[in-house]
């Protein structure tokens, strides 16, 4: 006999029956398969990439360079959305450094505009120009750079003398070797490295462009194979995955600590904040590309995933399942509704700096002295993630969590120090 309810005899039903509750575990197992998901479409876009720097290198030409410049974007998106995984979780915070290491002193790589300057007490390396010299000195040993590979950058040129600013490896580094320098400070135009700069006859330009292409051809191979190995770590058999999963209330608390972390210290602070207050393009992350504002969306994007357990992935497909958010409704639904609340208005405001940039106000013209709508577009979203920072950071509480430790950023620590 076909049983047919009514809307309120099914809602009456369901009432009387118990609702499961979030395990932690379930919770914990979502994170690590959007982290795994994450960093696989970060390998397939790097791969996407390696083949078309590899194209462009074959032949050299101004559509090759437009081409492997749009694959760069490309391959930002999928990556910049797992930045939330670098905080709170060791293996990944060990690693980051080799893939997206910024600021950078780019004259370590290859030619700069002579105002730019030489080396700095410092950094002795600033102007190396690895590109122009296959053989120099380093903490007192010569090198032979002869062969520019994946092993010299990795394990001679990455933090040379152990300076941060000496990034050689990573998206920054072939960021520059795609655009070069952006001279243009804070007006319009982002770098303009010419294609000529690779050609293989008569045509080159700036010298060494043998080298130079050996440069680019070993930094995106090194990408490829460092998104591999990130990607292997959060698998089902990987040590990323194994140490999220191996005690829940720390696993919790790593997930919330990412969050809270790069909402404020990292990206509030001192990827958005820093740039306003020294009205500096050299805060720009993208700064070579002007790319930032997407970087800087997808950040907050990131966030979103963790949070909801939600993530879309490249091919459109979507990977989802038991969330933070749905553990933290058991305990506090009002602050679970309003985290959720903070959160989407915060990328709504990231995403307004993206709408500005693409009718014609670029990051860097925001970070201009006297641009008050810059400041403001950039402000507004900075005080949204220092909102959901606080919302946060209740979470841990509500969720009867041990205490956690955020990035900071004298940006919104200690403004006056920042001018020190």
């Amino acid at each position: 006999m076909t049983r047919i309810f009514t809307a309120s005899l099914a809602t009456a039903l369901l009432a009387a029956q118990p609702l499961l509750a979030v395990e932690k575990a379930d919770v914990l197992t979502t994170y690590a398969d959007i982290a795994a998901a994450k960093y696989r479409d970060s390998l397939t876009s790097a791969q996407q990439l390696d083949a078309t720097i590899a194209a462009f290198l074959a032949a050299p030409s101004q559509d090759g360079l437009n081409a492997a410049r749009t694959a760069w974007r490309a391959a930002r998106v999928p990556y910049m959305q797992t930045e939330v995984y670098c905080f709170g979780n060791p293996l990944v915070d060990d690693w980051e450094g080799r893939v997206n290491a910024w600021p950078l002193d780019e004259g370590l790589i290859d030619y700069v505009d002579p105002a730019y300057g030489g080396a700095t007490d410092e950094n002795g390396f600033a102007a190396l120009n690895v590109i122009a010299n296959p053989i120099f000195t380093l903490s007192g040993a010569e090198i032979d750079a002869t062969e520019i590979t994946p092993e010299l950058l990795q394990n001679t040129l990455q933090e040379a003398d152990g300076v941060e600013a000496n990034v050689a490896t990573g998206y920054h580094a072939i960021e520059f070797l795609l655009w070069g320098q952006d001279l243009n400070g804070t007006g319009p135009g982002a770098g303009n490295r010419p294609w000529t700069d690779y050609a293989t006859d008569d045509a080159c330009t700036g010298g060494n462009c043998d080298r130079r292409a050996a440069y680019l051809r070993a930094a995106s191979t090194l990408l490829v194979a460092d998104l591999d190995e990130m990607a292997a770590a959060w698998g089902e058999t990987g040590a990323a995955r194994a140490a999220v999963l191996a005690d829940e209330n720390a696993g919790i608390s790593a997930m919330l600590t990412g969050m809270g972390s790069l909402s404020y210290g990292e990206l509030a602070g001192e990827r958005m904040k820093l740039g306003v207050l020294l009205n500096d393009p050299e805060e720009e992350q993208d700064c070579f590309s002007d790319n930032t504002q997407y970087s800087h969306y997808y950040d907050g994007v990131g966030i979103q995933n963790v949070y909801l357990g939600r993530y879309t992935r490249i091919d459109g497909s979507i990977v989802s399942g038991p969330s933070l958010a749905d553990l933290l409704a058991e305990e506090s639904p009002e602050l679970a509704l309003r985290l959720e609340a903070e959160i989407a208005a915060s990328v709504e405001a990231l995403g307004a700096i993206v709408d500005a940039a693409k009718a014609g106000m670029a990051y860097d013209m925001m970070l201009a002295r006297d641009n008050e709508a810059g400041e403001a577009l950039i402000l507004g979203a900075v005080d949204r993630l220092v909102t959901q920072t606080r919302s946060i950071e209740r979470a841990v509480t509500a969720l009867d969590l041990t205490a956690i430790s955020l990035e900071g950023s004298d940006s919104l620590d200690a403004p006056d120090a920042v001018f020190q």
